[in-house]
Formats: C-alpha cells, sequence, structure tokens
C-alpha cells in the first residue's frame, strides 16, 4: 500500500481529497501548513507528496526546493490555483513530478499519482536518514556526507526494515524472517550487523529493547 502526504490548508478540499484516495486503497497523511508537513515528513517516509503551493506559513515551491536540497528523493504533485506560465516554470524548477490546477477532477489526480508511482517503482530512490546520510536500500548504497559507502547485503536489508519501522520496535522474531527467510536465523550475527550499522550511524542510531527487539531513533 503506498504512502501519501497531502498539504493542503483548505479544510474542505483536504477532506475530501483525503477520503477518495484512502478509498482508493492508499495511506493518506494530511498536514494543514508547512509546519505540520515538516513534522511528517521527519517522523516517517511517504511514496509521493501532494502540495497545496499557497500556504499560510510559507510557499510550497520552496518547500520542495528545501527537501530536495537535504536529498528527499520523493516524488511530488503540486495542486494549485496558480495557472500562469510563470507559476507553473517555478514549480517544476523546485522539483515537482507533475502540477494539477484546481479546479481539478479526483479521478485525473488519481490517474496522475498512479503514473508516477508506477514509474517511481523502478527507480533506484535514495531514503533520507537524516541530513547527513541518504540510503540506497536497492543499491546497498549509504552515502554519508558525500562519501559513499556499500553495505553487504544483510546489513542493508536489516537498515531497509529498520527505516522503514521507524517509530515502533522490530521484534527480533520479524527480523529474523526478513533477514533469513530460508536459514536458521543467528542472534549472534544480527548483533554483529547492529553495530556494524551503529559505527555508520552514530552509536545512538538504534536503540536495543532487551528482550524484545531494535528500533530506529534517527
Amino acid at each position: 500500500m503506498s504512502s501519501l502526504l497531502l498539504l493542503e490548508d483548505d479544510a474542505l478540499l483536504g477532506e475530501t481529497v483525503k477520503e477518495f484516495l484512502e478509498e482508493e486503497g492508499f495511506r493518506v497523511e494530511w498536514a494543514l501548513d508547512r509546519a505540520g508537513f515538516e513534522r511528517f515528513t521527519g517522523e516517517k517516509s511517504f511514496d509521493l507528496y501532494l502540495m497545496d503551493v499557497k500556504l499560510p506559513d510559507g510557499s510550497a515551491f520552496e518547500l520542495l526546493k528545501h527537501l530536495k536540497s537535504e536529498f528527499d528523493a520523493t516524488p511530488a504533485i503540486f495542486i494549485t490555483s496558480l495557472s500562469d506560465g510563470e507559476s507553473l516554470r517555478e514549480g517544476f524548477l523546485s522539483g515537482c513530478d507533475d502540477y494539477l490546477t484546481k479546479p481539478f477532477n479526483l479521478e485525473e489526480l488519481l490517474w496522475r499519482i498512479q503514473a508516477i508511482l508506477r514509474r517511481s517503482k523502478g527507480d533506484f530512490r535514495g531514503v533520507k536518514i537524516d541530513a547527513k546520510r541518504l540510503f540506497f536500500p536497492k543499491e546497498s548504497r549509504l552515502i554519508i556526507e558525500g562519501e559513499e559507502i556499500v553495505l553487504p547485503l544483510k546489513e542493508s536489508k536489516l537498515l531497509e526494515l529498520l527505516v522503514e519501522s521507524r517509530g515502533r520496535v522490530v521484534g527480533k522474531e520479524e527480523i529474523y524472517d526478513y533477514l533469513w527467510p530460508e536459514e536458521e536465523p543467528s542472534g549472534g550475527a544480527l548483533r554483529v550487523y547492529v553495530n556494524a550499522l551503529k559505527k555508520y550511524l552514530g552509536e545512538g542510531s538504534i536503540s536495543n529493547i532487551r528482550g524484545v527487539g531494535y528500533r530506529f531513533e534517527l
């Protein structure tokens, strides 16, 4: 199930779009302003951003530029009443993947979302861990302040699982099933992988919840 983050300060429109997309099978979080949007992006990763441009606390053009500067590769669609050529140009220069003007048809929005998600599934997209670190799970690459590190496969899979599970404790049995689906799991090897990742991410990046599992803290 794809996860979307909607930025829309019009309460009626925001509720309408959120309900429609949830009925179509998406997980949708909704922010009314830039501050709320940035709180969501700091807590979890999304497959697509839907962004109104004119916000009560700034412009989504500047917001998307800021996200791109921090290695956020999440595709974005602007949804806005700004239909002039200069706004369209600024929107695409800021890094958006599509631009939809209000008023719009909800079915058309759905088609555009589906098209972008189909394209992005084939991408080797980076996942922002924090301001200094970018992770490419499909390539097992970790970029730290411009320096590239190629992770061993199981370390990469463990990091991918932990990053995708931000905000919750991942049980050891879930990790064992993910890393060793057809092999005998190894608690000792798991501890080695966790310690190796901590060397790259910092000692406080992964918490050991004794007897339960691990939680990603970045």
